[in-house]
């Protein structure tokens, strides 16, 4: 089972997917399993977990002060704007894990230095909007502090999802099933697709112009 553990929907800002072209794109890709990762959102998941069609892990993409995280797993929304080790300790006392997103994006990762000094559940190895030498470096930190990795699409319409995921064995029935594999660190990482040179320029700039214009907050 193919699982997306980073998609967001129309409940991020900055989202275009609709719950229901989640679904239809998820099956006709053969995505079991999805976490909806929306920026500091929680919206999805209580429209979502009871569809029958696909597993959903209720998760968020958490903007702390330093960068973003993803929490997994988790059974509430989780405030923005807090420290890295805040941050951290509202997804644990939540029940999730604290996931250190794309963390070699510049202007939203955390960095290698804060992914390595605050106690991070895992870190997200592939991301299907970074470019492939922030990916081969995400999934190498990982291996060396031998922490669970997660790969995700990071798709924010229908058509980029399922360029990143984890490989599960379809006997997980469950969205805990699907977490607590991962977190035994059994995941294998495969991911289809890092962005190129010309996609990152367009994304870059875009990203860049926008961070601007919110006075150099992230999303």
């Amino acid at each position: 089972m193919k699982a997306d553990l980073h998609v967001h929907t129309l409940f991020s800002k900055d989202g275009k997917t609709t719950l229901e072209e989640l679904l239809d794109y998820a099956e006709r890709l053969g995505i079991g399993c999805i976490a909806v990762t929306d920026h500091n959102e929680f919206k999805a998941y209580d429209l979502l977990k009871d569809n029958g069609r696909v597993i959903i892990i209720p998760a968020e993409e958490v903007s702390s002060a330093e960068g973003h995280i993803v929490a997994l797993g988790i059974d509430r929304l989780i405030p923005r704007d807090l420290s890295i080790q805040e941050t951290i300790d509202k997804i644990h006392e939540a029940g999730g894990y604290a996931f250190a997103a794309h963390p070699y994006r510049w202007w939203s990762g955390l960095g290698e230095k804060n992914t390595l000094a605050y106690p991070f559940d895992g870190i997200e190895a592939r991301n299907g909007r970074s470019v492939p030498a922030a990916n081969r470096r995400s999934e190498a930190l990982a291996k060396r502090v031998g922490k669970p990795m997660t790969a995700g699409s990071d798709a924010h319409t229908p058509r980029h999802i399922g360029e990143g995921y984890v490989e599960l064995p379809d006997t997980l029935k469950t969205w805990q099933e699907v977490v607590a594999y991962i977190m035994a660190n059994e995941a294998p990482i495969v991911c289809s697709h890092s962005r190129h040179a010309k996609e990152t320029l367009k994304y870059g700039t875009k990203s860049i112009t926008q961070w601007i214009f919110r006075g150099f907050k992230k999303m």
